[in-house]
């Protein structure tokens, strides 16, 4: 047991300074001391038991939480913040899922239509993967972006070429030292086409795509 300085006296509900019980905002400075919230030992019909210690909330539960400026990590710098805006992270965030009925998505406002959301699903495959595409016009060399070296595995580009107006029998004649593709014409028609490259990343370890449950 434990001596409460200033408890002493019998607790009253709603002995405020006023003989309302509503639900009123509270009021008063502001303390930036970061503290536990106090959890009284108390039922409604009892008054103020100064033979107990008081208790503090080292976990809790509420209905709704709004957030006015932030919520910061362990030490004031932890690993996440929260603000009304934003959720920022200074680690690697680790999800059990994030689906949409199996598959990942995003989901925002819909563009032209009012009252509507937009929501589609990531392509998937068993590789982690990087891609580039674009339209080849009177060229026969597509420029690699300069960061897929160190990124990417030259082994592992693949290109497909889509003609545009007529038939040109486009072929890849190869792969120059992962930063250029050489396409050709085999019926010497004017080159025009749209290109999509992709590759696998090499900075990565290859997926364990069938693992144990």
């Amino acid at each position: 047991m434990s001596e409460t300085p200033g408890y002493s006296e019998a607790f009253i509900p709603g002995n405020t300074g006023s003989d309302s019980c509503s639900d009123d905002q509270v009021w008063g400075d502001p303390s930036t001391v970061y503290s536990y919230i106090l959890k009284p030992r108390m039922k409604p019909e009892d008054e103020w038991d100064a033979q107990c210690d008081p208790l503090y909330h080292k976990t809790a539960k509420i209905d709704s939480l709004r957030i006015n400026t932030d919520i910061q990590g362990p030490g004031g710098s932890g690993a996440f913040a929260v603000t009304s805006s934003t959720v920022a992270f200074s680690g690697a965030v680790t999800a059990t899922t994030v689906t949409c009925g199996g598959a990942k998505c995003f989901n925002i406002p819909h563009p032209t239509k009012e009252n509507k959301r937009l929501v589609h699903a990531c392509i998937e495959g068993p590789e982690t993967a990087v891609y580039v595409r674009g339209r080849l016009t009177d060229n026969s060399v597509i420029e690699l972006p300069d960061y897929w070296k160190g990124l990417v595995d030259p082994d592992s580009i693949t290109v497909s070429l889509t003609q545009i107006g007529s038939s040109q029998d486009l072929i890849v004649e190869g792969v120059e030292w992962g930063n250029k593709v050489r396409v050709r014409s085999g019926n010497a028609s004017r080159i025009d086409c749209y290109y999509n490259v992709t590759a696998t990343r090499i900075d990565l370890a290859p997926l364990e795509v069938e693992q144990d449950a």
